[in-house]
């Protein structure tokens, strides 16, 4: 079975893409001219060189493929373009899925984030009943997957057997980019962590996220929505089990959301304005930590066997990854 994959080059499309040849699929990515294509995961894969936002290199890609993983998305908190953000995320999924429904694709997954559910104020936790609304998230990228994952649900009432996957936070091997909760963990290791927020979140290691989305795709049920997470923990508890994987010290000292959010302000203004690069603290990431994002995960655990490999774990191969690869001290 002929498998496409855009979003390859990306963290979680990248452990998508090793999965998917694991499991015996052949495989077909949508790879934008320029990228950067590890040999050794890419000797075994045909590489389609074009873009989600050209609907004719999209077509050309699904040309003669039986299924698809949509994971191609730009997951950034802060981006002097917000517009290329919603090309891609939003226009590029419809694209994509128009595609594959003109085409008859077999089964599609479509990668979207947990972003896209709302927190029970009950019990505190996310669920995949809940749907958010763009209007209730911060920053350009979380509203375009809350709209992008609106395209792929209206595709799959229009008749596209689509299944929707919502990760939570991945860590693992791989982050190239890094994602922010890579650069998090990379600014431990270089101890430029001095002090923390009270929030939570919810981990998962990458490599069962990947998983995750071989599974959606042979036992998701069509129409259906699974979230893709593991351990919920406050950061401290992250912090801490950083401490115990690597010897270092974990920051000791808590600061409350409002002074980091004037911190973020500043140095997004003077980061765009006078120095000209990415803010260190991105002013979205922020308001994303005012808040616990804690999930039920049981619903992919149980109707797709979603492996639990321990958080601590994960952690260890991300700090070895990291460590490989030149990003640490």
């Amino acid at each position: 079975m002929k498998a496409l994959l855009t979003g390859a080059t990306g963290f979680i499309g990248g452990s998508v893409l090793s999965e998917l040849l694991r499991s015996g699929y052949q495989v077909r990515a949508l790879v934008r001219k320029g990228s950067r294509l590890n040999s050794n995961i890419f000797r075994d894969v045909e590489v389609v060189f074009g873009d989600v936002r050209d609907i004719d290199s999209v077509e050309t890609a699904l040309d003669g493929c039986d299924v698809l993983c949509h994971a191609a998305a730009v997951y950034t908190f802060w981006t002097p373009n917000p517009r290329d953000v919603y090309e891609t995320n939003v226009k590029g999924t419809e694209n994509v899925l128009k595609v594959a429904l003109a085409k008859r694709i077999e089964k599609v997954v479509y990668t979207s984030t947990e972003s896209t559910i709302c927190l029970d104020k009950e019990s505190g936790l996310g669920t995949e009943e809940s749907i958010r609304s763009p209007d209730d998230v911060s920053g350009h990228y979380k509203k375009s997957k809350c709209l992008a994952e609106a395209v792929a649900l209206r595709m799959c009432d229009q008749g596209l057997p689509l299944v929707v996957v919502n990760p939570t936070t991945p860590v693992g091997a791989g982050d190239v980019k890094p994602t922010p909760t890579g650069q998090l963990i990379v600014d431990f290791l270089n101890g430029r962590m001095p002090a923390y927020v009270n929030t939570g979140l919810n981990l998962i290691d990458v490599a069962d996220v990947a998983r995750g989305h071989i599974l959606a795709l042979e036992r998701g049920r069509v129409g259906e929505r699974y979230i893709l997470g593991n351990a919920n923990l406050t950061f401290k508890d992250i912090l801490s089990l950083l401490e115990q994987v690597t010897g270092l010290k974990a920051p000791r000292l808590r600061i409350p959301i409002w002074l980091a959010l004037g911190a973020a302000y500043v140095d997004e203004l003077v980061a765009s304005r006078v120095a000209k690069r990415p803010p260190r603290i991105p002013v979205a990431a922020v308001k994303t930590a005012s808040s616990f994002r804690y999930f039920d995960c049981s619903k992919a655990i149980r109707e797709l066997g979603l492996p639990q490999t321990p958080v601590k774990m994960a952690l260890e191969k991300a700090v070895r990854w990291f460590r490989h690869n030149g990003y640490a001290r």
